[in-house]
């Protein structure tokens, strides 16, 4: 009986040996790298919803101010509103990142944004007593950061995305996505619509 049970222990002992063996060498084969990869994009994309966020809060008071100077420029202010609820009225939930067709429809309707505050700012240069206004002058530091920022954070994205898609289509990646992750699609991605458009927009007050 003692033999069979000192028998029975080391049967145990190796095969948790072994399980611990492979669990070490599938770590080393990146078995974790697709989950992994795909929680860096929906973090990645997180940060592009706050800094698009951050702008649209920022774009009602720089009308005000902008009214305040030049409430004859009515058609600008009205595009910038207009362009802004509709930028707001597309649901950006994490479900967009399997939607290549939404997160178009979202990256053209900021880029139509982007184009409306441009030609406010541009408005800006007929009225200097708006330029030197230091209420306007703050918003236009907040602007210029948020555009930073919503550059670093698409870019951000970007990459994210492409490092998680090409898991998903070499070796040994693609393996490990057909045996235990065959549930996680590709991604979609931003597109760049302009030359230059992972750069952040130049903004001139």
């Amino acid at each position: 009986m003692g033999i069979y049970y000192k028998s029975f222990q080391q049967r145990t002992l190796w095969q948790w040996a072994s399980l611990l063996a492979l669990f070490f060498l599938l770590s080393g084969c990146g078995v974790n790298n697709i989950p992994t990869y795909d929680e860096k994009v929906t973090s990645a994309w997180s940060q592009v919803e706050n800094q698009y966020q951050r702008r649209a809060d920022l774009i009602p008071n720089l009308v005000e101010t902008v009214k305040g100077f030049a409430a004859q420029e009515q058609e600008t202010l009205t595009a910038v509103v207009e362009a802004r609820s509709k930028a707001t009225s597309i649901q950006v939930d994490e479900s967009i990142l399997e939607n290549p067709e939404k997160l178009q429809q979202f990256q053209q309707a900021q880029g139509e944004l982007s184009s409306a505050l441009s030609r406010l700012m541009a408005v800006s240069e007929r009225y200097p007593d708006l330029k030197s206004n230091q209420n306007f002058l703050a918003l236009q530091s907040q602007l210029e950061g948020t555009e930073n920022r919503i550059a670093v954070a698409r870019r951000d994205f970007i990459q994210a995305v492409e490092r998680y898609n090409t898991e998903l289509r070499t070796f040994p990646g693609k393996i490990w996505h057909s045996m235990l992750y065959s549930d996680l699609e590709p991604r979609a991605n931003f597109e760049a619509t302009t030359e230059n458009a992972d750069d952040a927009p130049a903004v001139d007050f």
